[in-house]
């Protein structure tokens, strides 16, 4: 069944009803692709599960494998509101309710989320909202953060389940606020969502207290789980850029009349503040004292990022050019986190030395950014956590600098094609191995997705293509599938292990597929073609062997 979950799940089918062993009069003609199948359950194709490809042919057409899917189109909260409810799904026809065990805060988020009521939900007392009458679906489910829809999440399998109406799952979303609240304005018949928000400060409009006009007022919003994801989506609602800090504890003064606002939680791609899933509008516990700010870059155009004086592009001093102008970044907590940040802006790879101290030399005009604290995930070295353009008391004896890996290089060598191989990393203008100490199809699924080579068919450890030469690069490496590139994954470091050529890794990959539709009188209709391997496979093509 964890096999044919993720054949339902890549064709999009909903959940698994079976999975067999198919009549003579269903089974299929041409080469048995895959033997030995072992999915999780939780893989998004299934040429990510471990198979074998050496016995394949081995496998005879008696031992085709077939799946029934059942198609789980929906799911829906009743006895409620829009946003709280019993919880029932659809499936094999019917409505159904969900028994509520182990129903945990993730779970709960990804139904919210299906449902458009935000990302956080509460589970209710039993028969809050009445008792079902149909059968109790599904039982047992346990979704994790890298799931996107409840189908998707591991259960117990999917059949008319034993617990009773005790059982039943009652949630209330913390929805979005509705918008009819927002129908009157500051100033006008008519507004847009910019108009209903705004900074209150001293020096401009894009730093100050956050004030939103709501129920004909304006009030503030308070700092109860205030943080740079919300303050983001403020800054970019009224056109300031992005947020560069978050502070709290009324930063630009106390405001006054009412506290509409507390406990936001954006997600970071909201278009306005009132997106955002929090408390009910209006009910908030907070004083004045506690009113949220916000630091805005106060820029629509991104800057631009370069190191100098280091001998190559990717090492130098760090310099930024902002409000055109260059000038440099404060080393106060400056540490390799922050600089590969930097690398991984310019396309340098990975982050190998972070000096500080002018070590590439005093740079000169403004001092753009001080104590700069990225946690690795931004695309910007602007977008980390900082003191605001040009808030520092430093001297340009303390410019920050960075030393880069280089521009990393992937292939794949010796497999007889450029999909499969023994695996080679280009660094620091070198080329050489990875070991296989932990290598799996995860990690050489990374392989195969960086090269345009399709997905992993298999793993070949102990240097099945041949032994390598030159350094082995990489170590123990342990990809989760969400990185872009193989050295972006967790490893040992550069250079750092104890192998030798003898375990060299190396992968194969299902190749460049291509996809087309033909003689059906358009780009958008006809027969459906895939060219795998270089060739397309028809029974009505010329012979692949001419004489």
């Amino acid at each position: 069944m964890n096999d044919a979950s993720v054949v339902c799940r890549q064709l999009q089918c909903g959940v698994t009803e079976k999975a067999y062993n198919p009549p003579k009069s269903e089974r299929g003609t041409g080469p048995v692709g895959l033997r030995s199948v072992q999915c999780a359950g939780n893989e998004t194709n299934l040429t990510l599960c471990i198979t074998s490809t050496s016995q394949a042919e081995q496998a005879g057409i008696a031992e085709d494998v077939g799946v029934i899917c059942s198609d789980f189109t929906d799911l829906r909260l009743v006895s409620g509101s829009d946003c709280a409810g019993r919880l029932e799904v659809f499936y094999s026809g019917t409505w159904g309710s969900v028994c509520n065990s182990p129903m945990d805060a993730v779970t709960m988020a990804l139904i919210c989320k299906h449902l458009d009521c935000g990302d956080r939900g509460t589970l209710l007392n039993e028969f809050t909202h009445g008792r079902g009458s149909g059968p109790t679906w599904v039982d047992g489910v346990r979704c994790d953060k890298q799931h996107t829809s409840l189908w998707q999440c591991p259960s117990d399998p999917w059949k008319q389940q034993s617990c009773n109406r005790v059982q039943e799952t009652h949630i209330a979303c913390e929805g979005k606020l509705p918008q009819t609240l927002f129908t009157e304005c500051p100033n006008s018949t008519s507004c847009t969502d910019q108009e209903k928000l705004r900074i209150v400060g001293e020096e401009d409009r894009c730093s100050g207290r956050v004030e939103v006009w709501y129920r004909g007022s304006w009030g503030t919003v308070c700092d109860d789980s205030w943080d740079m994801v919300d303050a983001n989506v403020v800054c970019k609602q009224l056109g300031c850029g992005f947020a560069v800090s978050a502070p709290g504890e009324a930063a630009f003064g106390e405001g006054t009349g009412p506290i509409w606002v507390e406990t936001l939680n954006c997600r970071g791609t909201e278009s306005s503040l009132w997106d955002c899933p929090a408390k009910p509008w209006g009910e908030s516990n907070c004083d004045h004292k506690e009113d949220a700010a916000v630091n805005c870059s106060g820029i629509t155009e991104e800057a631009k990022l370069r190191l100098v004086d280091g001998g190559s592009p990717c090492a130098g001093r760090v310099e930024i050019k902002h409000q055109d102008q260059w000038g440099t970044v404060c080393d106060d907590n400056w540490d390799m986190t922050d600089a590969g940040v930097v690398c991984k802006q310019l396309g340098c790879g990975a982050a190998d030395k972070a000096p500080g101290n002018a070590h590439f030399g005093r740079g000169s005009g403004q001092i753009w950014l001080n104590n700069v604290a990225c946690d690795g995930t931004e695309s910007a070295l602007w977008h980390c956590g900082n003191k605001g353009w040009g808030k520092n008391d430093c001297g340009h004896e303390k410019d920050a600098g960075v030393t880069c890996s280089g521009v990393n290089e992937l292939r794949l060598a010796d497999g007889g094609s450029p999909c499969a191989g023994r695996v080679e990393v280009k660094h620091q203008d070198q080329w050489g191995t990875v070991c296989d100490d932990g290598w799996d199809m995860a990690d050489a699924g990374i392989v195969c997705k960086q090269l345009g080579c399709g997905a992993a068919v298999s793993v070949h450890l102990n240097a099945y293509f041949g032994r390598g030469s030159g350094p082995i690069w990489l170590k123990n490496v342990a990809c989760d599938g969400t990185k872009s590139a193989l050295w972006h994954c967790r490893n040992e470091g550069w250079g750092k292990n104890d192998c030798i050529h003898r375990e060299d890794a190396g992968v194969t990959c299902s190749g460049a597929e291509e996809l087309r539709l033909v003689n059906g009188g358009s780009p958008c209709a006809g027969r459906v073609e895939v060219k795998h391997q270089d060739r397309c496979d028809r029974e009505d093509r010329f012979s692949e062997y001419p004489s």
